[in-house]
């Protein structure tokens, strides 16, 4: 199946006859800020065929890279769709060409934007304690360097399945 991409302008007009739209994005992505009618589908989710009655699905993203990366798992999951696209430059391009989302500002900051900030703030935190108190603090920026380094490998991240877990992340 070859899979094309589309304009947001595109996009809109497949829409109003009917396309379904999917958002591959992680579900705290997808409840800050949304397509109307969008479905969210996390890319992590979509293991088999989307059912639908569609004759029109189209993928997207935040950037379009995600959807660009896994066009092929894309194309397998709605194989049985007569038309299928991904939106080119995601949800971002639909906003920069005027079109409007559906936001929940209430929401916290993405997840891998908190295990950034966590991440850099222990490291600072052990040069600091490094320099200042004991050469023992660099420990603590080396540990968070392996644990970076083992979620990149792995795909695990503990930091984030920590935060996830924190109060202002439970909705």
């Amino acid at each position: 199946m070859n899979i094309k991409k589309i304009t947001p302008q595109q996009l809109r007009e497949k829409l109003a006859r009917g396309a379904l739209l999917i958002d591959i994005r992680h579900a705290d992505e997808h409840r800050r800020e949304y397509i109307e009618h969008s479905l969210n589908r996390p890319l992590d989710d979509l293991q088999q065929k989307i059912e639908t009655d569609a004759t029109c699905v189209v993928f997207h993203c935040q950037s379009g890279l995600r959807t660009q990366a896994n066009i092929e798992r894309l194309a397998k999951t709605a194989e049985h769709v007569a038309e299928v696209y991904i939106l080119d430059g995601g949800l971002a391009a639909w906003k920069k060409a005027g079109f409007a989302t559906v936001a929940d500002k209430g929401q916290p900051l993405p997840l891998m934007r908190q295990v950034q900030i966590a991440a850099g703030g222990l490291v600072l935190l052990g040069v600091l304690l490094g320099y200042g108190v004991s050469p023992w603090g660099f420990l603590l920026s080396g540990l968070v360097g392996a644990g970076l380094v083992f979620a990149g490998i792995s795909g695990f991240c503990g930091m984030a399945v920590l935060l996830s877990k924190c109060p202002w992340n439970k909705r």
